[in-house]
């Protein structure tokens, strides 16, 4: 389950290998033997985010968040002003769950109830548990050599992009 804004981007954190720590987090979780469902429950930001969100299926609930950077943070590298193109950076960043589904950076968007998942902890938990019990049940089905293989495939199609038919 995810759920965090993510790793802080000061010059403290990176002198205490944030960043090390990050890869080597990706770097195991592409490689465990187990079958992995991340699940984006709230804010998926940044580092932290990515850290733990390697998985053989990427889920998101329909009103959650999941980035690279968060838009203020985007705004301020972009824009020099972190509040000034929020908006607009966040369009660019393509965020929400309808955007990642459409890249193909998340496998299912999972519905829910009218208002936000706060408003119905235990539907929207029953709702959970079906779909992860759903794709467990898909994902222990396939051998586990192939399954690391889809894995790893799976994250090195993310850096991939076409820039207007050109790139």
């Amino acid at each position: 389950m995810i759920d965090t804004p993510g790793a802080f981007p000061g010059v403290g954190a990176e002198e205490r290998g944030q960043a090390e720590a990050i890869a080597r987090n990706l770097k195991t979780m592409v490689m465990l033997r187990t079958p992995i469902i991340a699940v984006v429950i709230g804010e998926g930001g940044s580092g932290g985010a990515l850290a733990i969100g390697v998985g053989d299926r990427i889920l998101m609930l329909e009103h959650s968040i999941y980035s690279v950077i968060s838009p203020e943070g985007c705004a301020a590298i972009l824009w020099k002003d972190g509040e000034k193109g929020k908006e607009v950076a966040a369009e660019s960043l393509k965020l929400t769950s309808a955007h990642l589904y459409q890249l193909g950076v998340i496998d299912e968007i999972i519905k829910e109830p009218l208002g936000g998942a706060h408003r119905d902890p235990k539907g929207m938990a029953e709702t959970l548990k079906e779909v992860i019990k759903r794709h467990l049940e898909e994902l222990e089905n396939i051998n586990m050599e192939k399954l690391l293989s889809l894995r790893y495939e799976k994250f090195r199609r993310m850096g991939a992009f076409i820039d207007n038919g050109r790139g």
